[in-house]
């Protein structure tokens, strides 16, 4: 039993190994856990710790791979050089800013452009033209575009 508990720990460890490489090179996957709780248990087997069968051994085990994922998950925050969360954009919340006409918008096709921002979005008009140049608002959204009106 010892043999394979030392040919497994060393596959546990190769994999983790395997992982976080995979985790350097692409960041954000969050593998960087399981690898280190896999590097951890191989070592446990490396050591003769019997994490398969034996009682105590699982529970070392156990208590190790929580410890290991715990204190991955801490330092994995500690390094994430953002604390705020996210911002997302919809196209729902776009309703009532305010831009400018960069391809002039009609109220029938998409080919007009209009500048939010530091984003240009697809635009048609609520009704008749409007030249590029002009201020226009959001009045509100349709599939993968909006409509606006010329602010007077």
């Amino acid at each position: 039993m010892l043999a394979e508990g030392i040919a497994l720990g060393w596959v546990l460890i190769v994999l983790g190994a395997v992982l976080l490489l995979v985790e350097v090179y692409q960041p954000g996957f969050f593998i960087a856990v399981p690898a280190t709780v896999l590097i951890i248990l191989g070592v446990l087997l490396l050591l003769g710790v019997d994490i398969l069968s034996s009682p105590t051994g699982l529970i070392v085990g156990v208590l190790a791979a929580i410890g290991a994922a715990s204190v991955t998950v801490w330092l994995y925050g500690r390094l994430t050089p953002e604390k705020k969360p996210p911002t997302t954009l919809s196209r729902d919340s776009l309703v009532g800013l305010e831009g400018t006409v960069v391809t002039p918008v009609d109220a029938v096709t998409l080919a007009g452009k209009v500048r939010l921002g530091s984003m240009e979005w697809s635009a048609r008009s609520e009704s008749g033209s409007i030249p590029a140049g002009r201020r226009v608002v959001v009045v509100h959204s349709e599939g993968v575009h909006i409509v606006v009106k010329e602010v007077v």
